[in-house]
């Protein structure tokens, strides 16, 4: 799904600034579920105006620059329906997380443990955020059902990690782990066996 497919679901719910959409993304309803940048965002907008999808007007703020505000328009709104009626490419998994523990054999134990811990600290200010921010009891059954679909991966996730962390702690040591074992036993003993 592109920027400005996302630009237009944001834009149905409410009219909005690129800060505004961003944060639907960061810690809103979709936070759980996709991810846009700030650098995609406003080229995304750019063209949603250029094809009269969106149409902007300019709100003046004390001591601050103008707000930009972006509305969608009838002719946005049917592109974005039918932009929702292709099917949807198979969800992808991204983690740097992930990918980093699959070379944790390689890592100090204690690193590996730390990158876990705070894991689990994100996710637990994640599900805190949304807890903290979004009020689902006013929301149409499907959106209340993406929601908590969301709420439900995080808390999945988490309970893995806050599970599986002891089992990370109690593997034998790896190839890496007793190098900086003898590493500093070398240091701490001046080399001296």
């Amino acid at each position: 799904m592109d920027a400005k497919t996302l630009c237009l679901g944001a834009l149905m719910h409410s009219e909005a600034s690129g800060y505004e959409i961003r944060k639907l993304f960061e810690g809103g309803p979709f936070s759980a579920i996709y991810d846009v940048s700030f650098g995609s965002i406003y080229p995304a907008l750019t063209v949603l105006l250029d094809r009269e999808w969106a149409t902007c007007s300019v709100e003046e703020q004390d001591g601050r620059p103008d707000k930009k505000v972006y509305s969608i328009t009838p002719a946005g709104r049917a592109a974005f329906l039918d932009a929702l009626a292709t099917a949807p490419a198979p969800d992808k998994m991204r983690s740097e997380m992930l990918f980093i523990l699959s070379f944790g054999d390689h890592l100090p134990r204690s690193s590996v443990l730390d990158l876990v811990d705070r894991y689990i600290g994100d996710y637990e200010e994640r599900l805190s955020a949304i807890d903290d921010r979004c009020d689902d009891s006013g929301l149409p059954p499907v959106r209340r059902f993406v929601h908590n679909f969301g709420i439900t991966m995080y808390e999945t996730a988490l309970e893995y990690l806050r599970t599986h962390r002891d089992d990370l702690a109690a593997t034998e040591l790896s190839p890496r782990d007793h190098e900086d074992q003898q590493e500093e036993h070398v240091i701490t003993t001046g080399g001296m066996q």
